[in-house]
């Protein structure tokens, strides 16, 4: 019998096999074929160091700590049976592996050239906060280990009293891990909830912390409407490749069919790219629900970069039928766009190349008499250094606009060509006023083929070619006063004066108004040198915009006020009379912000009329937020819009979440339309979310109807289970269970 070190380094090799069997739970990061080697160094201490020649058993006692390949081997005895090839540790057995996850084991007894083994009284810290406990487990071919009347959870367990059961738990016959699949599965499993069985499965597997993606099935959606009757949702996902992906979601409903949704999603080093699409069937379709009907949607975005300065993607919305999305609770645009487009940026410059395609769902639209628009081209040119000390840009656009059914819009097919140069000219006086001076010149080039077949007077008649130059010279002035009101408290008083000189006309009659029809006077364009949105329509005669602003900053917020008008010598018909810009003065616009962050958001936009002092518009957004708990707020009142066909609104949205102990919360939200005094939609909710579970029942009622859509009632279940931090998933494909041959 040999005492002492000198048997260090046959222990060493024989380690390998013996940290090898714990890390099957708790090195789940380490791949196998990143496993210690025999040839790579041990450091080995304990109290005493046997080696017995007679009986060929090497041993090392007494608090044993061997450090071998990144492993932490602790135990009170170690030993080696050459003879037998058996490798044995007892008494407070623990492994930390690399990425800090740890086993424990009472006794540890491997065989079988190393390979096969069998612990006693097993446990293992997995990942973050995973924990495995069973009476006994196993470890066979080098691969697989099993564990016996096991118990696994991914959640938090506090020390305290009466706080030590887990938020959810899986206890298993037996639970299987397989190092080279990463997987984790167990038989016979039960789950259970705050430690009240709630589901039996005779099989569920996940995968390990080191996967970060796998197949499989996502928590179901659970619920019922007045509209669909009760329904499933049964969404499957389906690993690809760590860069690809894709999610199959059949529902199952009562009274509108079934549907197959899936999504589909790809990166890649230059872009990617996903693709939603969904077909339905519903036997009760029609305006009497007495048709059987197919419906579809594809939505959609990509993005790709060429090179360093080209890029090119598409975006695309489309549905066959208008209600299809919102009987489905899909999506509630009213307007879908679809793009395919071309892109080139260098420097500050830039060139795109665009075609679009509508599709309308309101009841009013009619898809064949929105344009499409193919191509819309812009180029940009602006120069990276200054030209005489000022900003010089360059802009050319063109648009070519047709409509598949034009005679019955009465509408256009169109194009147009328009070129831009602007200089602008920026400096501060010694007295600290902000002065710049710009001069704008543009040109426009318009062909247009209008279709007024029944020769309606008014209308325009045959092909014809529109010119028109637009120029202007401005300037905008601006003088800021700081006062400080105290410590780290100021106040900041700043008059805008802008005057723009530009003549009259510039609209020329018979010109198409495509893009310039949705128009809404506000602080956002109070100091606007050209308020009209898109190229078609321009703001003309010399005018001059006022304002001023004032802001006070002081620890923990911010308040600003900004109020403004705008002066014309004579009225102007561009604009509606709803817009308040129509007469000399227009209506007075501001805005109204306090911001104490993270607490409280409050924002009012205002439109008076100036001549009777009237509110045209009002709108108050307000969002207030203390620890789990927030509060939104919002009230909208508009004016009539003739031009665009918009009766007056004036509406009130709010919306609650309470949060409550022990990470619960409730909500509450509803919209109401004042001016009918009907309510709109309201939704009631609770729920409870941790690290490890979600789980939530919302109550949901519309009270709009919209064609074949009537109102209706809904209650939807959503139960999520997390694994480190991500939803679990259910296996679909065991194909080991029934090939699996270990008892």
């Amino acid at each position: 019998m040999i005492r002492g070190g000198r048997a260090a380094l046959r222990l060493g090799a024989c380690t390998l096999a013996l940290t090898s069997c714990l890390a099957g739970y708790a090195a789940a990061q380490d791949k196998p074929q990143a496993q210690a080697k025999p040839q790579d160094n041990v450091l080995l201490q304990a109290n005493e160091i046997i080696y017995n020649a007679g009986s060929g058993v090497v041993a090392a006692e007494g608090h044993v700590e061997i450090d071998y390949g990144g492993r932490i081997l602790l135990a009170d005895r170690v030993s080696y049976d050459q003879k037998k090839d058996t490798v044995t540790a007892e008494g407070n057995v623990s492994l930390m592996a690399p990425n800090g996850d740890v086993a424990f084991a009472n006794h540890v007894s491997l065989s079988d050239n190393m390979r096969d083994g069998a612990l006693e009284g097993f446990s293992a810290l997995i990942g973050k906060n995973g924990r495995m406990v069973a009476a006994s487990a196993r470890r066979s071919e080098g691969r697989y280990t099993e564990a016996f009347r096991a118990a696994y959870t991914p959640c938090k367990i506090c020390n305290e009293p009466g706080k030590r059961t887990p938020v959810w738990q899986v206890k298993s016959y037996r639970v299987v891990y397989d190092q080279v699949r990463h997987k984790i599965s167990f038989r016979d499993a039960t789950l259970e909830l705050f430690g009240v069985p709630v589901f039996y499965t005779p099989y569920y597997s996940q995968p390990d912390p080191t996967v970060k993606h796998s197949s499989g099935l996502l928590s179901p959606v659970i619920g019922t409407s007045t509209t669909l009757g009760p329904f499933i949702k049964l969404p499957v996902y389906l690993s690809l490749s760590d860069s690809e992906d894709a999610t199959l979601e059949p529902w199952f409903t009562t009274q509108n069919g079934q549907v197959m949704a899936g999504e589909y999603r790809k990166r890649f080093d230059d872009g990617g790219f996903w693709l939603q699409a969904s077909v339905a069937h519903n036997p009760n379709g029609g305006p009497i629900g007495e048709v059987g009907q197919v419906y579809g949607h594809v939505f959609g975005s990509g993005r790709l970069q060429l090179n360093s300065i080209w890029r090119t993607g598409f975006d695309a919305q489309l549905t066959s039928n208008d209600t299809y999305l919102k009987r489905y609770d899909i999506s509630y645009n009213d307007r879908l766009v679809n793009d395919l487009f071309i892109e080139g940026i260098r420097g500050r410059s830039r060139f795109l190349m665009t075609g679009y395609f509508f599709q309308g769902l309101r009841a009013a639209d009619n898809s064949r008499t929105i344009p499409f628009v193919m191509p819309l081209v812009e180029y940009n040119y602006i120069p990276s250094h200054d030209i005489l000390g000022g900003q010089f840009r360059f802009d050319f656009t063109t648009a070519v606009l047709s409509r598949e059914d034009a005679t019955a819009a009465l509408g256009t097919n169109d194009q147009r060509a328009t070129a831009e140069m602007r200089y602008r000219l920026p400096f501060i006086t010694k007295s600290g006023q902000m002065i710049s001076f710009e001069a704008d010149v543009r040109g426009d080039l318009y062909h247009t083929d209008p279709a007024n077949p029944l020769g309606l007077p008014g209308a325009p008649q045959g092909n014809r070619f529109i010119t028109r130059g637009i120029p202007y010279v401005a300037v905008d002035w601006r003088w800021p006063f700081i006062t400080s009101l105290g410590e780290d408290t100021s106040f900041v008083l700043e008059p805008i004066v802008q005057g723009i000189f530009q003549p009259y006309g510039g609209n020329p009659r018979g010109l198409p108004n495509e893009d310039s029809t949705a128009f809404e006077f506000s602080d956002g364009n109070l100091f606007d040198f050209d308020r009209m949105p898109g190229y078609d329509l321009v703001e003309s005669g010399p005018r001059a915009n006022v304002g001023v602003r004032a802001e006070t900053y002081f620890p923990g917020g911010t308040m600003e006020a900004l109020v403004g008008q705008v002066f014309r010598l004579k009225r102007t018909n561009v604009f509606s009379t709803s817009t308040g810009l129509d007469r000399t003065a227009s209506d007075l616009v501001g805005r109204f912000t306090i911001k104490l962050p993270p607490y409280l958001d409050l924002t009012q936009r205002v439109d008076i009329n100036e001549s009777t002092g009237t509110m045209k518009r009002n709108e108050v957004y307000l969002t207030g937020t203390y620890g789990r708990s927030s509060l939104r707020v919002s009230y909208v009142k508009l004016p009539d819009d003739a031009s665009l066909g918009l009766a007056a609104r004036e509406e009130v949205n709010a919306q609650a979440i309470i949060g409550l102990f022990d990470n619960w919360a409730v909500l509450a939200a509803a919209d109401r339309d004042l001016k009918t005094g009907q309510l709109l939609d309201t939704e009631f909710g609770a729920g409870y979310q941790d690290d490890c579970l979600s789980v939530s029942l919302a109550y949901r009622r519309r009270y709009t109807t919209d064609r074949d859509v009537p109102p209706s009632t809904s209650v939807i279940l959503r139960f999520n289970l997390k694994t480190s931090g991500e939803i679990g998933t259910f296996d679909l494909f065991p194909e080991d269970v029934f090939a699996f041959n270990h008892p």
